[in-house]
């Protein structure tokens, strides 16, 4: 009787393999992935059905059509702004069109260089607010820092402060019930951010990567942390920590903000609060570079490409995950063909075993185009900064890798301005420092089995 039922199940299983297969074939971004997903689920169903119900969703049909509808009402709404006609603006021209905003000039940007500095702001910021505080993070940890954030949270709601809150529902996995109901306990509003209304944990990709937090309006912070002790260089073993966050003021904080009222109103479907920012104080012309699997283009990948295209001089990127595309590789190798002082820096310490080590065979792959690839010292390296020659420096939550081309929501600042360019050099110039720098050796000289693990783990790099 037992035999039926097997031959039965194993049946199913292959019709919803099949089934699967032609869904991948019809809608799997590359012909590559396609030819993989429809393989290996139409020979080996019991081994990748459940991966692709996880990975292997790409449409959310829903969240895009609202999110472009809601767009277009947030873009009619916006109060007219001063536009920058700064010539050396001209050369971004098309991320403008692209994201459909402008960059603003006379921004006031301060960098923060660590967990210590960021935190330190974003919490005496959140103290003084007087109308509303709107923050945005991947992941919260029930920790140190995590309380510290919960209670300057309540402590402006206990003030009649409104208090908004995104977490990202699968980067704050191991956030504990109880973190979430003290704060709704205590005033504050906070949910959980998914692309489907109805939870499934048949879907891992489609995370809100971004972090964000605005005070009345006024000043926004932005960049590369995350709410935990690691961020702060307290968790071992890879502490120290290094990390990038930026804060602005001025009319970019109202881009801010409207990234943060899209992915809230879908969540609730209401609005936050709002106020116009006052007009910035300094002298850098800001872009705010909202991306995500929602868009018409692969915004984030095309940022990247953009950007490196500009370089004429220099071209400096940290990044945690160095697993670039094709269209970003290119970009790249067209730098230093152009006589283009290009260098990446990457962990020398890992975080997730897989993506360190295809990003390892990718600095190996860079490093023989002429590409200067370092590796941070000590502890662990997460920043996502990018310079471009003497006048243009990006912080924000994208990494080089396919979630955050295009599978995450990302947010960035691309700043156009040469005393804050000079602070990110400086800055980027201590890093290197502290840094080793990598030849063809570390792969050449690297035992055949590790060298075996990394072509293996560049198979991945579409989900990593």
């Amino acid at each position: 009787m037992n035999l039926p039922l097997l031959t039965i199940a194993l049946i199913l299983v292959h019709l919803a393999g099949l089934a699967a297969a032609t869904h991948a074939v019809m809608h799997t971004r590359t012909p590559q992935g396609a030819f993989a997903w429809a393989l290996g689920l139409a020979l080996l169903p019991w081994l990748t059905l459940l991966p692709y119900l996880y990975l292997g969703r790409r449409r959310f049909h829903g969240y895009v059509d609202q999110h472009r509808r809601h767009r277009r009402q947030f873009d009619h709404a916006r109060e007219p702004v001063t536009l920058s006609h700064d010539p050396s603006c001209e050369r971004y021209a098309a991320l403008c069109n692209m994201l459909h905003t402008t960059f603003h000039p006379g921004q006031q940007l301060r960098l923060l260089v660590d967990g210590d500095a960021t935190f330190t702001a974003i919490l005496d910021a959140i103290a003084q607010a007087e109308h509303y505080v709107l923050v945005q993070f991947f992941i919260f940890h029930d920790d140190g820092l995590g309380r510290r954030m919960q209670q300057a949270l309540l402590e402006r709601a206990a003030a009649g402060i409104d208090v908004c809150v995104l977490y990202d529902g699968i980067g704050s996995h191991a956030l504990p019930h109880h973190y979430v109901d003290t704060l709704r306990a205590g005033g504050v509003t906070i949910h959980p951010f998914a692309t489907q209304r109805r939870h499934t944990r048949f879907q891992l990709n489609f995370r809100n990567h971004r972090k964000i937090v605005v005070v009345d309006g006024a000043q926004g912070f932005v960049g590369g942390l995350n709410v935990g002790d690691e961020y702060l260089g307290l968790a071992p073993p890879l502490a120290p920590w290094r990390d990038t966050h930026l804060a602005v003021r001025g009319r970019a904080v109202a881009d801010l903000q409207r990234s943060f009222a899209e992915d809230w109103h879908w969540v609730t479907g209401t609005l936050p609060p709002r106020r116009s920012p006052p007009p910035g104080q300094g002298t850098a012309h800001t872009l705010i570079v909202a991306t995500g699997p929602a868009d018409l283009q692969e915004s984030c990948s095309l940022f990247f490409v953009t950007v490196i295209h500009a370089a004429q001089r220099r071209l400096w990127l940290t990044t945690p995950y160095f697993v670039p595309d094709h269209a970003v590789t290119a970009a790249l190798q067209l730098a230093v063909l152009r006589g283009v002082d290009v260098r990446v820096m990457i962990p020398s310490r890992p975080d997730h075993r897989t993506v360190f080590l295809s990003s390892t065979l990718h600095a190996y792959n860079a490093l023989r185009t002429g590409i200067r690839v370092f590796r941070h010292q000590p502890g662990f390296m997460h920043q996502k900064v990018l310079l471009v020659d003497d006048d243009t420096a990006a912080i924000g939550s994208m990494n080089l890798d396919s979630r955050s081309f295009r599978l995450n929501f990302e947010i960035a600042a691309l700043n156009v301005d040469r005393l804050f360019a000079g602070d990110v050099e400086t800055m980027l110039h201590n890093d290197f420092e502290h840094a080793i720098e990598i030849d063809k050796t570390e792969y050449e000289h690297a035992p055949w089995r590790r060298r075996l693990a990394m072509h293996i783990a560049r198979l991945f790099d579409p989900v990593l």
